[in-house]
């Protein structure tokens, strides 16, 4: 029977470990196990985390085999090759999913009840293989989907507007890389509409081109950040805890997961990032947003570049 008291980590890369250090400070879990290819550095990470605390809540964290997701209520997967700069998510996908077809069939071996959050990238490519390779009802296989990007929008608008980011309510939909769109329509702060705020905050309507702009911004910031540091780690980890606070505490917020699409937004057999509700039983609605005829279009040609790789894997 998994617990969600326990959480499990497939992958202790850059991206594996900062997730393993905000889940500790998150008090969300009690109990959490790190499986890498690299046990020496599973169990370093392991013992350098469990140093800390001392200043943190107790937890028993600790380096394992698969066999030590039997009772894991979230298994994040996060292992596979990073992005390298001037390389897209999509380039990474026939790599990832060659991984993938070797630690699904271990995972589901010893857990075929747990929530399985998939983090590696292409997110929503992988999210797919998941559901297919694990046999899992799709509700609870999620994608980390576009919750990081529409975080970064909600930052930037915020810095924009003087406003707290957390007063923005916006989405990035689609996929979690180039063809990804912001849905400017229904976007707004405390319930009053994006340009309202903008003349509000700025005593004027914003400039022609303002909208795509930041668009643009929140495309390339995981190149920006990779070209600077070459990768990405702490916000992707915040994001994920947040997906994990959704769904251990049965909150039944809204966020846009990379999610098994059945007809909404005019899309079927395919995951993207969506509103979606979730909660401890991992996926429970999916929010249609009243999107205009552009939106989904552009969301329309998003899903298509996606299914054009899914249909190259020959799954």
């Amino acid at each position: 029977m998994a617990e969600y008291t326990k959480c499990g980590i497939v992958g202790c890369g850059f991206v594996g470990t900062s997730i393993a250090f905000s889940l500790m400070q998150s008090e969300l879990f009690q109990e959490m196990v790190l499986i890498d290819v690299n046990v020496e550095k599973a169990e370093g990470e392991a013992m350098d985390l469990s140093h800390g605390l001392s200043f943190a809540s107790p937890m028993d964290i600790y380096a394992g085999d698969y066999k030590d997701l039997a009772d894991a209520g979230i298994i994040i997967i996060t292992a596979g090759a990073g992005q390298k700069p001037g390389e897209t998510r999509l380039d990474l996908v026939h790599k990832n999913v060659t991984i993938f077809q070797q630690i699904i069939p271990k995972i589901t071996q010893y857990n075929q009840d747990a929530i399985l959050l998939v983090v590696s990238n292409p997110v929503d490519i992988l999210t797919y293989v998941t559901i297919r390779l694990s046999g899992f009802p799709e509700h609870r296989v999620l994608g980390s989907g576009t919750v990081l990007d529409s975080g970064r929008l909600k930052y930037m608008i915020g810095r924009q507007l003087s406003i707290d980011p957390r007063s923005v309510h916006s989405f990035v939909i689609g996929e979690h890389g180039d063809s990804e769109l912001v849905a400017w329509s229904c976007t707004n702060v405390s319930g009053v509409p994006f340009e309202t705020m903008c003349r509000l905050r700025s005593n004027h309507s914003p400039k022609p081109g303002y909208q795509d702009h930041l668009e643009e911004e929140v495309k390339q910031s995981a190149y920006e950040i990779i070209g600077r540091k070459g990768f990405t780690n702490y916000g992707v980890a915040m994001a994920v805890k947040r997906i994990c606070e959704g769904i251990q505490k049965d909150e039944h917020c809204i966020l846009s997961v990379s999610s098994l699409l059945h007809g909404e937004y005019g899309m079927d057999n395919i995951c993207i990032g969506v509103p979606t509700v979730i909660g401890s039983n991992g996926i429970e609605d999916i929010v249609t947003l009243d999107l205009t005829r552009e939106e989904l279009d552009d969301l329309g040609a998003s899903v298509s570049e996606l299914q054009a790789v899914i249909a190259d894997l020959k799954l």
